[in-house]
């Protein structure tokens, strides 16, 4: 065994002194750099940092990282002001003897070894560095740097260790810079712990996208900045796949094109990592890394299970510390380079053109046993069995991935590819799904009979049976029947008990949808006190806010307070369902709508025209207008409640919510519930606004199904009054009366709408006898039901009734605020109470014109202007704490931090001049500040 001139070779001359080396001066001079080169500052920068402040720098990357060049660049560019000396290691490198003559070459080449010292005599202990290297550099005034490239190749723990040892005892005189693949064998851990080393990782070395653009141009490349973004992303930041890239894209007319024709496969960068990093691998790695380039993440056993052999844990462990386009990822879990694995896939087909189908069909089957259902899935749809997706699919939860808030899950979205002509029953459920979430009922319900044609009452069709159940739910819950909706769900609860829980998922939501749904068609069929008793159900099976279901039932739970009355729970459950809907980036989603609705109309109730526009474009517009199921039944003939209305004219754009957007019309898609509630929230926006026409329409396209539903009770009750207040308003007060129901028991609402009309037409008798004795519901309604009575007092010259109505009515309104009733009360009020203005002196939370008072009289200090203007955030912050907000709620509202609000109380209060809220509220309606 030989090795080249003036070096040992073999274990026999270890020792040995070795002799000059003509062929290592190509080694010790630090190579030249491209000019193609593109330096990066914040790296350089780094480096130098590390050099001064710590004695090793390592830059650790895998091969094409651009190691080598960053450090040559900062040598060339940047030099220490200490000698620096060079040495690319070679495989004979790694033998004690070579390595420290090689080291010692470079350090006599650069100038950083006194003259008297001279070479070693005799050979250096074991594990110790040659004694005239560390005399030597601790005779320095000055740090010497010496950069060792390429030390991957070193694997002697003798020379590692040895290398530890100079570092110790060179007096601090050493900046030591390896550049590696891996990790070196020197005890890094100590390293760490003392804050004696600076790393430069592959993650660190990976190209920005202004980077990668400013390589493409040193090539003369131009693209633009999508592209650019596109190629960073694919191949990762990796500075040799990118420079290959750009030498190949050179060659073409339109780089753009390339890029979206590009073939990693078949290209150079293909050619750079077979030869540089599979093929320098052992067989068994490659065969490894050739099969388990099929899958997105690497579990050891999952690679054993590829492979046939039980070795892949310790091949994956020294595949990443070799920095070999392998990385290790959470837990036992790895990845390949995407771009690595491309070009591995490209290579399996080639070699092994029939393997890779039996290589995502074992890893579907091992990843389906680990409960990891996505992944699974989209191995076996890559086999090419689509009867083993459909099984699994319809057969587990993955199924409500169509009906999620943010559209058709991952897994969800393969089955579009799904053949037409795939039978049985799973198949059929999932067409169901399909069919369900894209509101059609009528498809949705006929391929769920053909699969319950096929299932059978065996323990092994129990899941499928479930899921039919849970379809069948939503179909009840998209038509609105009640009766279809209780069977659906007590079929699915009692299945439930009986198929185990999916062991690889994180949160079961089956039963929270179960209730939120029957809840959805309890509120439909006019059953509120149901409706809420299966809310809270659903709250219970998520008692945590990181339930990912959790804020739908909320948000209904609010819309029920609100409908009994309860503004002030309405307004706290709607804000929790939004912030945890903000949680699953879904507040702007179908489902979240709800919530945003409820605060949209607390809003309109309390005159915050600029709140109700944010809330009411959060809601999907394929929510505000369309309905799919469920008829309302108005009582007004086969038409509906508005279709008569239909002669009164168009849409109008003025007071639109959606900045004047048309609306939507009927057809498939969307909850009844949430559009019947969207199209009266924005109809009553409307008529705020002084628009019936828009209101009109807004309505009538919410009446009208897309498909056969139940009759709503709930609908009607909420859409008829609202459509009778917009004839008046557009003067068909005859209309309006004719709309309503006669000769029944009504709710407050449909009273108080009756009434209305009867008023508007002249009938004040009949408006009279329509209206309660002891008005009930809603403070909302009350307080309309009041101001109704007032102003029929005024018109009739008893003043001291209708002055004793207006302050019950006052009363009434002022816990919450609520100032839109009297905002749409009409002239009469305004005209009132300038004759009575003493009947709102302490209601300074009602709007400027209905406060007008006499000349102010001069009074004590304390009325005097505040000393200081409050800014407009402290004025929204006074308000809400006039609503009687609490700070985490203003907090919420203003979403500020709770911390900011109290600065702003301090600084209100001083300058009110005063300590306390209540009296900061207080002195701020004497100066009309609110």
């Amino acid at each position: 065994m030989t090795g080249r001139p003036g070096h040992p070779a073999g274990a026999l001359r270890r020792a040995a002194a070795p002799r000059a080396d003509p062929a290592l001066a190509g080694r010790l001079g630090v190579p030249p750099v491209p000019a193609t080169f593109v330096r990066r500052a914040r790296l350089a920068d780094r480096l130098a940092r590390g050099v001064r402040e710590h004695p090793l720098v390592l830059v650790d990357g895998p091969a094409g990282a651009g190691k080598t060049l960053l450090v040559c660049d900062w040598l060339r560019t940047s030099p220490p002001p200490h000698p620096a000396a060079w040495l690319t290691v070679e495989a004979e490198d790694n033998s004690p003897a070579v390595f420290w003559h090689d080291v010692g070459q470079a350090l006599h080449r650069a100038g950083a070894l006194p003259r008297a010292v001279g070479a070693a005599r005799r050979a250096a202990p074991a594990g110790r560095p040659p004694r005239h290297l560390a005399t030597g550099l601790g005779l320095r005034r000055d740090p010497v740097v010496v950069v060792l490239d390429e030390f991957e190749r070193i694997t002697d723990p003798e020379v590692a260790t040895g290398l530890d040892h100079l570092l110790r005892h060179c007096g601090g005189m050493l900046r030591l810079v390896l550049v590696s693949r891996n990790e070196p064998l020197l005890p890094l851990h100590r390293y760490r712990a003392a804050d004696e080393i600076t790393e430069i990782r592959a993650a660190d070395l990976a190209f920005s996208e202004e980077e990668s653009s400013a390589l493409l141009t040193r090539h003369g490349l131009a693209l633009s900045g999508p592209d650019v973004r596109v190629l960073t992303g694919r191949t990762e930041g990796w500075a040799a796949g990118l420079r290959l890239w750009a030498l190949a894209a050179a060659r073409s007319p339109d780089c753009g094109r390339y890029l979206k024709e590009f073939e990693a496969g078949h290209s150079t960068i293909a050619d750079f990592l077979l030869a540089e990093v599979l093929d320098t691998q052992p067989a068994g790695t490659r065969d490894l890394l050739l099969r388990t380039s099929i899958l997105d993440r690497i579990h050891p056993a999952l690679a054993d299970a590829l492979t046939g052999s039980r070795d892949a844990e310790r091949i994956l462990d020294e595949l990443a510390r070799a920095n070999a386009f392998v990385t290790p990822l959470n837990g036992p879990w790895y990845r390949q380079h995407p771009l690595f694995a491309e070009i591995l896939r490209v290579h399996l087909r080639a070699r092994h053109p029939g393997l890779p189908p039996e290589l995502h069909l074992a890893a579907a089957r091992w990843l389906q046993r680990a409960g990891l259902l996505d992944e699974a899935l989209r191995h076996a749809v890559a086999a090419d069995r689509w009867d083993l997706a459909a099984a699994w699919f319809a057969g587990g939860p993955a199924v409500d991935q169509f009906f999620s808030s943010t559209g058709p899950g991952r897994s969800a979205a393969l089955f579009d590819a799904m053949p037409a002509g795939l039978e049985g029953p799973c198949a059929e459920l999932i067409r169901a799904a399909r069919a369900l979430a894209a509101g059609d009922c009528a498809a949705g319900t006929a391929h769920l009979d053909r699969a319950a044609a096929g299932l059978t009452a065996a323990e092994d069709d129990a899941p499928a049976r479930l899921t039919a159940a849970v379809l069948r739910l939503v179909a009840a819950r998209l038509t609105g029947s009640a009766p279809g909706a209780v069977e659906a769900a007590r079929t699915a609860d009692r299945l439930r008990r009986t198929v185990p829980a999916d062991p690889g998922r994180e949160h079961q939501v089956l039963p929270v949808r179960l209730f939120t749904d029957l809840a959805a068609v309890r509120l439909w069929s006019g059953d509120p006190g149901a409706a809420r008793a299966a809310l809270l159900a659903a709250v219970a099976e998520a008692p945590g806010a990181e339930h990912p279901e959790r804020y739908e039932p909320l948000g209904l739970l609010a819309l029920v307070e609100l409908l009994g009355g309860a503004v002030g729970p309405a307004e706290r459950r709607a804000r929790q369902a939004l912030a945890e809907a903000g949680t699953w980036e879904a507040e702007g989603t179908g489902r979240a709508a709800i919530a945003h609705l409820v605060l949209a109309w607390i809003a309109l109730e309390r005159g915050d025209p600029a709140v109700v526009r944010s809330h009411a474009r959060r809601v999907p517009a394929a929510e505000a207008g369309a309905v799919t199921g469920g008829a309302v039944d108005g009582g007004a003939g086969d038409n509906g409640v508005v279709d008569s209305a239909a002669g009164h004219g168009g849409a109008g754009e003025s007071g639109a919510v959606d900045g004047g957007a048309p609306v939507v019309g009927s057809g498939p898609g969307g909850d009844p519930l949430r559009i019947v509630l969207g199209a009266v929230v924005r109809a009553r926006f409307a008529l705020r606004n002084g628009d019936p026409r828009r209101a009109l329409a807004l309505l009538a396209a919410a009446e009208h199904p897309g498909a056969a539903g139940e009759p709503s009770p709930w609908a009607r009750g909420l859409i008829a009054p609202v459509a009778a207040e917009a004839l008046v308003a557009a003067g068909a007060a005859g209309a309006a009366v004719g709309l309503l129901p006669a000769g029944q028991a009504r709710s407050p609402e449909l009273a108080l709408a009756t009434a209305r009309a009867r008023f508007a037409a002249g009938d004040r008798g009949a408006a009279a006898r329509a209206l309660p004795r002891t008005p009930a519901g809603p403070p909302a309604t009350v307080t309309r039901i009041l101001l109704l009575k007032a102003e029929a007092g005024a018109a009739d010259g008893d003043e001291r009734t209708a002055a004793h109505l207006l302050t019950r009515a006052l009363a009434t309104a002022r816990p919450d605020r609520l100032r839109g009733p009297f905002l749409e009360a009409g002239p009469w009020l305004a005209a009132f109470l300038r004759r009575r203005p003493d009947l709102t002196a302490d209601h300074g939370w009602l709007p400027e014109p209905l406060r007008r008072r006499a000349a102010p009289v001069p009074g004590p200090a304390e009325d005097a202007p505040p000393v200081e203007p409050l800014s407009r955030r402290e004025r929204e912050v006074l308000e809400r704490v006039a609503q009687l907000m609490s700070t985490q709620e203003v907090a919420a509202d203003l979403q500020l931090s709770v911390n900011t609000v109290k600065t702003h109380l301090k600084s209100i209060n001083r300058k009110l001049c005063t300590s306390r809220r209540t009296e900061a509220v207080r002195r701020a309606r004497r100066l009309h500040l609110l």
